[in-house]
């Protein structure tokens, strides 16, 4: 399988999951600075995905997978020993889509496209960072009693979770009032997979403890 990725983007987090799953991706990095978006190889990237962005999966049938979250729940089902996401029909699998479309909805969409394109202006912006706080202190709230988002195991969801919050710190997003979130965030970005997915995307691994 292959898979798509810009680095400092959203597909940071199948790649997490991917390496905690112990599955072997090959990797093509996608310029998404500049129109038209090429692949690593010179390829148009909207050929390959005509949604024009990351991540996307190439199958080992040849089909392409597409979607953050549908690319998550793929790649952890692959390897059901890695507890990365509960059995289909139990509590916990529902509360592990839970997890996942609040990422999704109320914290991914909150930070890209606002924080990420200045000419929105400060007002858009400003109350973006607002939402975000306020989706913030909820996580805050659940890492008193647990300590990832499914409680004593890392997840999928925990991955989604590090990728997006972890844009924070250049995206104004003030993390100052999370004291157990900013745990949470280290000791995610101190598991050696998620480390070595960083390295091989290019990212600064200090900067996200």
């Amino acid at each position: 399988m292959k898979l798509y990725y810009a680095t400092n983007s959203c597909s940071l987090s199948p790649h997490i999951i991917a390496n905690e799953a112990g599955i072997s991706l090959d990797l093509e990095k996608v310029n998404i600075t500049k129109a038209p978006h090429l692949t690593e190889a010179g390829q148009d990237f909207a050929e390959i995905n005509p949604k024009g962005y990351v991540p996307a999966l190439r199958l080992d049938d040849g089909s392409l997978l597409t979607e953050g979250v549908a690319i998550a729940l793929y790649l952890a089902d692959r390897t059901p020993q890695s507890g990365l996401a509960p059995a289909e029909g139990t509590p916990e699998r529902y509360r592990l889509l839970e997890w996942l479309t609040f990422i999704s909805s109320e914290l991914h969409k909150a930070y890209s496209p606002w924080l990420f394109h200045p000419e929105l202006g400060e007002t858009a912006q400003q109350a973006a960072r607002a939402k975000i706080a306020d989706r913030l202190a909820l996580i805050e709230k659940h890492l008193a009693t647990n300590a990832y988002l499914l409680g004593e195991r890392f997840s999928a969801a925990d991955a989604y979770a590090f990728t997006v919050i972890g844009w924070s710190k250049w995206t104004r997003v003030d993390l100052t009032p999370y004291p157990r979130l900013r745990d949470y965030l280290q000791r995610i970005a101190a598991r050696p997979h998620v480390r070595e997915a960083m390295r091989a995307e290019g990212m600064a691994i200090a900067a996200a403890a």
